[in-house]
């Protein structure tokens, strides 16, 4: 036998369980007020925080802010994780609410500046030139259409974690994701057809 050879090699099963007693170990150390620990455990996760509070807020600046403030909640909140498994799903949780919670703020105050109102034409212009965009259909959805076809299909969950991340039933999840199916699909026909 080879000396460099490996002898046990892990599969993908063996490897997320690996994986979650790590996450675990780091969830305590972290809930024991270890900033390192929190650290390691944010790093990972750093990308999909921005991806998703950029789906919300449409704008790097406010993206980075709806992430810090959810790195920084979270921060004050770790020693409410109970299970360690969930962490990823618990981080989710609070930047959605945070974006949305950023997004009711932010639409308080809402000025009309000359930019804005030629960015509006502007994408008007793009979208009767047929450059129709699926997240410009995904950002008219309400709220919670655009949630669960984000968690489905951006961050690939399943009805059944979607359900625990929102906390409500597995058939509520399936109901609004077939609705939202159903309106962008009748949003990307009328732009079409209108543009």
């Amino acid at each position: 036998m080879k000396r460099n050879t490996p002898l046990v090699s892990l599969t993908g099963a063996s490897q997320k369980g690996v994986t979650f007693m790590l996450q675990a170990n780091l969830v305590k150390k972290a809930q024991k007020g270890d900033d390192r620990a929190f650290l390691k455990l944010i790093v990972p996760e750093k990308a999909k925080l921005y991806r998703m509070a950029f789906m919300y807020v449409k704008d790097e600046s406010d993206a980075l802010d709806v992430v810090q403030e959810t790195i920084y909640k979270a921060y004050v909140a770790i020693d409410k994780v109970k299970e360690a498994s969930y962490f990823s799903t618990w981080l989710t949780r609070i930047l959605i609410n945070t974006s949305l919670d950023y997004l009711k703020m932010k639409n308080k105050v809402i000025p009309i500046e000359q930019e804005a109102v030629e960015r509006i034409e502007s994408v008007e212009r793009l979208e009767t030139e047929d450059r129709l965009d699926l997240q410009h259909a995904i950002e008219q959805l309400e709220d919670k259409y655009k949630t669960v076809i984000m968690l489905r299909y951006y961050q690939d969950l399943t009805v059944k974690q979607i359900a625990e991340l929102l906390e409500c039933p597995e058939g509520t999840v399936k109901t609004n994701l077939h609705r939202a199916v159903n309106k962008l699909r009748g949003n990307l026909k009328e732009l079409c057809v209108n543009g």
